[in-house]
């Protein structure tokens, strides 16, 4: 047993890792084609409301109110994203405005989670979607997480449209400290809100975004990143996974563990709010109005991924 998850076995690794894999291939398909998106995006999920009503598939996840609005607030992403990439929103502020007010939505929903986990599960409880859950310090420790990655956005001002043939979601300033904090505070989360889960719902569809962005598209991340949330929640959905032996990797329910996950996402969280600030002292630049790191390296490579080249000054 280990400190953070248990349930390790070859098949249940092999299976972890075939998880992975399915999503960034998924993932990766749909990004490179536009038929291929409207039928995993749009289409499905329509006929996945309709196999749950009628009782063909179903999961203890459809049977609770957050497991069906992160999965279709995600849908609702990618069909947004969708839009920006293949339709003229993608030239107007809408490509701006949409990415950070559903990313925004995102994380305020899973802070006001954390909030009513610390609220309500004073004890150890199965919920409805069968999670074992513990409210304690380490909810309000990654809500306020939450908050420092939500003071961190910058450089939404930004985003484009690729000029490449996958026309994918450009965020050039959503940088590589700012996907480790949120990858850090989302898998936190998993872990403190939907425990019985976290390995798959947190730990695999960090590690799916983050290949996709490092092998596939940089520069993406978001894009990547609802992508295979959106995969995953349909999944969810539909399969009780959780019921399936090659699929028991569970957590270890150990206050220790969730405060010790809990405290490095909220330093890390800091961290990159110290960092932030340090460079609108240093630049004056105004993250309300202004991309933040168009002098960092990594920022070059963003663009230089997806044939753009540096934006005209915005005020």
């Amino acid at each position: 047993m280990g400190f953070f998850f248990q349930g390790y076995s070859a098949a249940t690794i092999i299976t972890l890792l075939l998880l992975v894999a399915a999503l960034v291939a998924v993932n990766e398909l749909t990004r490179r084609s536009k038929a291929a998106a409207i039928a995993a995006y749009c289409i499905f999920p329509v006929v996945l409301v309709g196999l749950i009503a009628a009782g063909v598939v179903s999961s203890p996840s459809s049977k609770t109110w957050f497991g069906v609005v992160k999965t279709y607030s995600a849908l609702l992403g990618v069909i947004g994203f969708m839009a920006i990439r293949y339709t003229k929103w993608g030239k107007r502020k809408f490509a701006w405005y949409f990415p950070v007010a559903i990313l925004t939505i995102n994380i305020v929903e899973a802070i006001a989670r954390e909030l009513e986990v610390f609220e309500r599960y004073k004890t150890p409880t199965v919920d409805a979607g069968g999670v074992m859950l513990l409210g304690g310090p380490w909810n309000l420790l990654n809500a306020l997480a939450g908050v420092f990655l939500l003071l961190t956005l910058t450089g939404w001002m930004g985003i484009r449209v690729a000029q490449t043939p996958s026309r994918d979601m450009v965020w050039p300033d959503q940088l590589w400290f700012w996907i480790l904090a949120y990858d850090l505070w989302n898998i936190a989360y998993c872990y403190n809100c939907i425990s019985t889960r976290s390995m798959y719902a947190g730990v695999a569809l960090i590690a799916a975004s983050a290949v996709a962005e490092i092998a596939a598209k940089r520069g993406v991340w978001l894009q990547h990143r609802a992508q295979t949330l959106a995969l995953f929640g349909m999944f969810s959905l539909a399969v009780d996974y959780q019921a399936l032996p090659s699929f028991g990797i569970t957590a270890t329910y150990n206050p220790t563990a969730w405060f010790a996950l809990s405290a490095l996402a909220l330093i890390v969280n800091i961290a990159v709010f110290v960092y932030e600030m340090s460079q609108i002292v240093k630049s004056r630049r105004n993250p309300l109005r202004q991309e933040m790191y168009q002098h960092l390296g990594a920022y070059q490579k963003n663009l230089l991924a997806n044939n753009l080249s540096a934006p005209k000054t915005k005020v």
